[in-house]
């Protein structure tokens, strides 16, 4: 069995310097961790919002003249597939969760976000220009002229790093305005992780000169061994293949 294997889609990894890079793994210590003995981790599923409100289509449909909402969308918010354990969602969010929880450091697992976020969250913080074609109208689905239902569940991440989470697992139903055919959908989901990285270097590099750094490379070989691993637990040993994809949303 082959499995190709996509860094960005599910990972974003920080380093602790205002720079922040697409590709993480599972080590606050790093490679070296890897060679030591594997001490099982604990993962918390920690609700933010009252879950029980998000299921009401009146949140999502008010009358603002941004609102793009429309009402068959509003309906599919607030079903917690991901939460349901005979969901194949359901599912295979709990293998990856056992996964991490084999490990060898600990993570936090946030499942219960409220889906409507802020531009900032959802923009500013992840550094996402005002020109890019995401904030359009016609790719993201706008409540009003502050909130929106969040387009991927990296909009939660400024909120878990600002509240001191060093390590975490994010999982939720995300929203884009995509037209249905046999590989989109507008309502679907993600799961990523972010984990913060030592800073070794006191310096400030240039998008170029930090992709040829050693402190990537280090990142990069975190990030592939974590996701190799994980695509054993779902599958099985299966050789598998990287594929260097860009992808023009993010």
């Amino acid at each position: 069995m082959k499995v190709s294997v996509g860094a960005a889609m599910m990972f974003l990894s920080m380093a602790r310097s205002s720079v922040a890079f697409q590709a993480p793994r599972l080590s606050r210590r790093a490679a070296a961790s890897l060679s030591s003995s594997v001490v099982s981790s604990r993962l918390f599923s920690t609700t933010t919002t009252d879950k029980s409100t998000y299921a009401n289509p009146d949140r999502y449909t008010i009358d603002h003249p941004v609102n793009n909402i429309p009402p068959h969308i509003a309906a599919l918010v607030g079903r917690g597939l991901h939460e349901k354990v005979d969901h194949p969602l359901g599912i295979i969010n709990a293998k990856i969760k056992e996964y991490f929880a084999s490990l060898d450091e600990e993570y936090e697992f946030f499942l219960g976000e409220d889906p409507i976020v802020t531009y900032k969250q959802c923009f500013d913080d992840l550094r996402i220009p005002p020109e890019h074609p995401g904030r359009s109208p016609s790719d993201t689905y706008y409540i009003d002229d502050k909130t929106l239902l969040r387009t991927h569940t990296s909009a939660h991440q400024s909120q878990h790093l600002n509240q001191g989470h060093e390590r975490f697992l994010c999982a939720g139903d995300v929203y884009r305005r995509d037209e249905i055919d046999a590989s989109h959908y507008p309502a679907f989901h993600q799961l990523e992780g972010v984990k913060l990285f030592e800073k070794h270097e006191d310096h400030a590099l240039t998008g170029d000169e930090w992709l040829a750094s050693g402190e990537c490379e280090k990142i990069k070989n975190d990030l592939k061994s974590t996701l190799e691993g994980l695509m054993d637990h779902l599958f099985g040993p299966v050789e598998k293949k990287w594929s260097e994809d860009y992808f023009p949303f993010t």
